[in-house]
């Protein structure tokens, strides 16, 4: 016997998980005003978000001499990017921390003696 089937016992029909917990899922369709080119267009859309998002991100990483992408450079390619802040303005990065800011009140007076 090579291991592999049930072995001597008798077939048993397979069951999906929706089945066992008692779930039932609706098949979800496409409206028929939305065209056959929809879904490609939406996907070349995220790919290109992607792209840009990654691309800036990468810039950041280089800028702090790291060699791999962290959710800290992520957070400072959106928030830097005018369009990018736009569109995700209401996003949480988890681990992203915020854009390193001083306000000018708080930072020393320049005097005559300091020039």
């Amino acid at each position: 016997m090579s291991g592999k089937g049930k072995g001597g016992r008798g077939e048993k029909k397979s069951t999906s998980s929706s089945v066992v917990s008692g779930a039932t899922f609706v098949k979800a369709s496409t409206p028929p005003e939305w065209g056959a080119g929809a879904p490609v267009y939406l996907a070349a859309v995220l790919e290109y978000l992607c792209a840009e998002i990654l691309e800036l991100a990468g810039n950041a990483a280089r800028d702090n001499k790291k060699s791999r992408i962290v959710p800290r450079h992520i957070t400072l390619a959106v928030k830097n990017d005018e369009e990018l802040n736009k569109l995700l303005g209401g996003v949480t990065i988890a681990s992203g921390g915020v854009l390193p800011n001083i306000h000018a009140v708080l930072l020393p007076k320049k005097t005559a003696a300091s020039k």
